[in-house]
């Protein structure tokens, strides 16, 4: 890799990884030299950008994109357009498409060029005197161009202006700031792209009443309790993702609907049209979870019929925002855009106050397929598996069996709770699996299963996180082997109550987020699922706190589903065999391996080898059991809609059903 193209990756992700700069992955970047252009392709992200993420164009082509004839339909220029610049890649094998503003930077005479949506560039841009406001910051340095369409439209107008400029000052601009959308800067090295970069901020900065960071603002437990039920209502077809959120500039917004409509309103931006979409509802009655319910039922109902689908965004007064989407990277998106766009419209006081498109503008956008292939691909498309946009708590998720399980749900596109009480492990787990780069995402809850206010605090996160609850899978578990004469009542009491209490807590506070999503999507089915044990199925000698418990477990499993079946929530167990690659089984100073050699358990035993030896011998398979052996299960369980109350081995059949 040549220096240029390091720096370039560089200073993409310097700013691409700031989102008062680039969110969503918007924005683009570019060096060029005398015959090829190197820009960001569309739907890549900057902050994280690599040399495969860029498109290789010939410049000699791009140069005769201005002097071409395209049709005057503008769907069918856009189309026109697109394909010759894809036949101007130099790499088409890469499967990579140019950004729709790639000729716009073979159009400086300078090797860098960083365009972004600057949060505070963006406070100027979207105000009503954003021409004479640039003047009076910065005189005849930088060039203006007023809002135009985006794509070949814009492109023409600033190719004419740029000319002029040249013409007149016989230099290219450095810097154009494009009304209602945002700025280019251009310089021989990434030194001066900051440079200037620094000067344009400092200067919008002095002209600031008042100028203070996000403040994230907690959000209430009517909101939390009623984002189950909005979930749905905002779900259609696939159900989807949700989640609810308030800041220091949002809060200005929810006073009243008033506030609302002439601050945010309308959309200001491309970027916050092809995200978050032209048209948001505010809802007025927040007096208890059950009032927002009701209004936004009915106003969602209303969208939906007026317009053909179904809104992202919900204000509601004096409470916060609530946003729905296919994936927790969409979710985080429109956080990013919401809190944004509510800054933007805040910043533009200076300046005049706001400016956002107009109806014709937003027309435009929403049907313009280049940035709705631009967000396509940002989001990363393909379907990912079985359980794709399910939302799953994995309790005793951060090592051992509930990880294994843990991570192939994670991998068939599950939204992934780790529950447990190691806080180090689980969150390093968490952030290893986010490491995938997949739509789906894993989050750490520390939850002791064993008490009720640990629990319940464990489904709040989740609801508040990913907006409801598809599956609980009750997993955590301890075992202490020994006789009656070994047995003291504490261990006894302690392990009852994580086997056996720590699932009835599951099921307790799971069921009550189900039955409100039954309640607002009742073709919905849900499940809870007990990871039990063979030993749930037959007695197991000198351990029976544990099979005593798991024993409990298959009886709340089978009382559970008759209770719960009307509201779709099947409820069942599965019982595993032994597990003899885990921690459980092999951990050196205390695990079963271990504790059934000392407590003499296995006849005969000398040495671990022995007692492993013994418990395989009695596995027709021949074999432990692994997560991916129960993980077939839970799919399964997951999939059909008939089967509740079932204890299900999965044992290679050293436990066989009568």
């Amino acid at each position: 890799m040549n220096q240029h193209l390091s720096d370039l990756i560089e200073i993409s992700r310097h700013y691409g990884s700031k989102k008062d700069f680039v969110i969503a992955g918007g924005g683009n970047t570019s060096w060029k030299d005398t015959d090829r252009l190197y820009i960001k392709a569309s739907g890549i992200n900057l902050g994280d950008i690599t040399e495969e993420g860029f498109c290789i164009l010939n410049r000699s082509k791009l140069a005769d994109l201005p002097f071409k004839t395209y049709s005057e339909d503008p769907v069918v220029r856009e189309e026109q357009v697109k394909n010759d610049l894809l036949n101007s890649r130099i790499n088409p094998e890469s499967g990579l498409r140019p950004s729709v503003e790639t000729s716009l930077h073979n159009l400086f005479d300078y090797s860098f060029v960083v365009h972004t949506h600057s949060t505070l560039v963006n406070g100027l841009m979207c105000s009503k005197h954003v021409e004479h406001k640039t003047k009076e910051l910065f005189g005849d340095e930088y060039l203006f161009i007023p809002y135009s369409d985006p794509g070949y439209t814009l492109f023409k107008k600033i190719y004419d202006l740029v000319n002029e400029w040249k013409k007149n000052k016989g230099i290219c601009p450095k810097v154009i700031l494009i009304q209602n959308h945002g700025i280019f800067v251009a310089a021989e090295s990434t030194e001066e792209i900051h440079s200037i970069y620094n000067n344009v901020i400092e200067k919008i900065k002095t002209n600031l009443t008042d100028f203070k960071e996000t403040e994230w603002l907690p959000v209430s437990k009517k909101l939390i309790d009623s984002l189950p039920a909005l979930r749905m209502l905002l779900s259609m077809g696939k159900v989807k993702v949700a989640t609810a959120f308030n800041s220091s500039w949002i809060n200005s917004f929810l006073s009243n609907s008033e506030s609302f409509n002439k601050g945010i309103g309308k959309p200001f931006t491309p970027d916050q049209m092809v995200y978050c979409g032209a048209d948001y509802l505010f809802i007025e009655n927040s007096k208890d979870s059950e009032s927002i319910i009701k209004e936004a039922k009915i106003k969602i109902g209303g969208f939906q019929k007026l317009k053909g689908k179904i809104p992202k965004v919900l204000f509601i007064k004096n409470e916060g925002v609530l946003v729905a989407e296919d994936s927790p990277v969409s979710l985080e998106y429109l956080k990013d855009i919401v809190n944004d766009f509510c800054e933007i419209s805040i910043l533009s006081e200076n300046f005049g106050g706001p400016h956002p498109l107009n109806q014709k503008q937003v027309k435009f956008i929403e049907n313009w397929e280049v940035e709705n292939y631009r967000k396509k691909v940002s989001l990363g498309g393909k379907p990912q598996g079985k359980v794709e946009n399910k939302i799953i708590i994995v309790t005793g998720a951060a090592q051992g069996f509930g990880a294994g399980i843990a991570e192939l749900l994670f991998n068939e596109g599950a939204n992934l709770v780790i529950a447990d009480l190691n806080e180090e492990k689980g969150s390093k787990f968490a952030n290893l699996l986010n490491q995938k780069k997949t739509k789906n995402k894993a989050v750490f809850i520390k939850v002791n299963v064993s008490e009720a206010l640990s629990v319940e605090n464990l489904v709040k996160e989740t609801v508040l996180y990913f907006g409801g609850l598809d599956v609980m899978i009750s997993n955590a578990g301890i075992l202490r082997a020994g006789s009656l004469d070994e047995m003291d009542q504490e261990t006894f009491e302690l392990m009852t109550k994580v086997n056996y209490t720590g699932y009835f807590l599951c099921a307790k506070y799971a069921q009550p987020v189900m039955k409100l999503q039954h309640q607002f999507k009742p073709d919905l089915y849900m499940d809870i699922i007990q990871i039990n044990s063979k030993s749930g199925l037959k007695g197991s000698n000198k351990n029976f706190a544990y099979s005593g418990g798991k024993f409990g477990g298959i009886g709340l499993t089978q009382s559970f589903a008759l209770e719960l079946m009307p509201f779709h929530i099947k409820v069942n167990s599965i019982c595993p065999g032994n597990y003899f690659d885990g921690p459980l089984w092999s951990d050196p100073e205390t695990g079963l391996f271990v504790q059934y050699l000392n407590t003499g358990k296995v006849p005969g035993a000398k040495t671990i080898a022995d007692v492993k030896a013994f418990y395989e011998a009695q596995v027709p398979a021949g074999r432990g059991c692994n997560p991916a052996d129960v993980v077939k299960a839970i799919l399964y369980v997951i999939d059909q809609h008939y089967e509740t109350g079932q204890a299900i081995p999965v044992t290679g059949g050293q436990n066989m059903l009568k």
